[in-house]
């Protein structure tokens, strides 16, 4: 019996009153029962209905309460997870209010003051900072969704040459070994190692009695789970302003996310390029398949002669076609982070798994830490930056790996299989 069809019976039993038929509470004989709210007789004895009827009519409310109970929690996830992935909107005419608003559903207040973003809402700096901390929020607040067994610690420092970060980290859950998401927002100057680097890169930098100011931010995280069979998912969205000796500001955007598999799942993959396909492709077709290769080739183990992972998309030193325009592509990318590796994870974080297969894991961990301590362009820059905390910059490395001396895998097996896709990257989206 459907929830409407009881309703109805109710109120033709009941009358007015049918509706509160399902309110006060009392026992009779040790089982629950409902009784009429007035007195005399029940609601059911003035309508004829025998207790046979009675319970089938009960029966058939209740399981049409539950079906639209159901119906209403699904609904209700679904916009929750939606929301995950949708950046807040941006405070109109920097209200005091509304930017309060927004910063409260952060994981911590900003870095910067709150009246020094008002002070400059529609600066980029202000403005890069307000998506950081929301991206921030949305992972985080997805990941300890999907966990369900450890809450991620929130560590706010402080930098002395200036600036700071939040640095959120969710270690030996139910899913997640090491979980961690980080914001940063520092300022000063250059070191010459750092400005070396960025020279190398071909940037023009005209310091000024050796010194050149810099404001530098982005949200950087490294997942790992614990299930062999979810992949390792990395991504970093930052933006950079330099100042040279003649007062004139350089700018650029950087960035990209991919993923680390233990073990090829094609349909995953495919979901995965797809997403960020169609993220890329609100902006320009000519995107996805450039910074798709540009992944490829960044994130190269060149001693092993393999990719650290299937890919993504990566790019850097981005200043152009306009500032404003590459800030909506970089809001696209951090958007697209949440629907991209959430569900994988749901799909596979209660699949079995061996032994075996665990220790091929820890294996392939152990590339992913020669690759950031080795090549990693990020963990360089903050090593090389004054006053870094080290503890921010290694978050992206496991709790557990290993090495094993000339560990070969058999052919035709499952981990053969990935270090094939590894040594020869495919294109997961035509």
């Amino acid at each position: 019996m459907s929830l409407m069809l009881g309703l109805r019976l109710l109120r033709g039993a009941g009358g007015a009153r049918g509706m509160l038929l399902l309110g006060p509470r009392c026992s009779r004989g040790g089982r629950a029962a409902y009784c009429s709210p007035g007195g005399g007789g029940s609601s059911w004895d003035q309508a004829g209905l025998g207790p046979g009827r009675r319970r089938a009519l009960l029966a058939g409310v209740a399981a049409g309460a539950a079906a639209l109970l159901t119906a209403l929690g699904l609904a209700r996830r679904a916009e929750m997870e939606k929301q995950q992935s949708q950046p807040l909107e941006e405070p109109q005419g920097g209200g005091e209010d509304e930017l309060s608003r927004l910063c409260g559903c952060f994981m911590a207040p900003p870095v910067s003051e709150l009246q020094e973003l008002r002070g400059r809402h529609q600066d980029m700096r202000s403005r890069m900072e307000m998506l950081i901390m929301e991206t921030q929020s949305q992972v985080c607040r997805a990941l300890a969704q999907v966990d369900r067994g450890a809450a991620f610690t929130v560590d706010r420092w402080e930098r002395k040459e200036g600036g700071g970060g939040i640095s959120c980290v969710l270690q030996n859950g139910n899913v997640f070994e090491k979980a961690g998401v980080s914001v940063s927002v520092v300022f000063g100057h250059l070191s010459e190692e750092a400005t070396q680097q960025m020279r190398s890169r071909g940037k023009t930098l005209k310091a000024k009695n050796g010194k050149l100011p810099f404001c530098a931010m982005g949200v950087s995280s490294v997942i790992h789970p614990k299930n062999p069979h979810v992949p390792t998912i990395h991504f970093n969205y930052r933006y950079f302003e330099i100042e040279e000796a003649d007062g004139t500001k350089q700018w650029w955007f950087g960035g990209g996310t991919d993923l680390t598999p233990t073990y090829l799942n094609k349909e995953d993959a495919v979901h995965f390029h797809k997403t960020l396909k169609e993220a890329c492709d609100e902006h320009s077709p000519e995107l996805y398949p450039k910074y798709k290769k540009w992944c490829d080739d960044y994130f190269f183990i060149k001693h092993r002669g393999e990719r650290r992972g299937i890919g993504g998309i990566f790019f850097d030193d981005l200043d152009s076609p306009s500032k404003e325009e590459v800030f909506k592509f970089v809001q696209s990318c951090a958007k697209a982070i949440v629907p991209c590796y959430v569900p994988i994870v749901k799909k596979h974080c209660n699949d079995l798994f061996t032994p075996e297969e665990k220790l091929w894991q820890q294996l392939r961990r152990g590339r992913y830490v020669e690759f950031n301590l080795v090549y990693d362009r990020g963990t360089k820059f903050g090593l090389a930056t004054p006053g870094s905390r080290i503890e921010s910059i290694l978050m992206s490395l496991p709790l557990t790996a290993r090495w094993e001396y000339m560990h070969t895998p058999p052919e035709n097996s499952r981990e053969a299989e990935i270090l094939e896709v590894l040594r020869h990257p495919k294109d997961w989206v035509q």
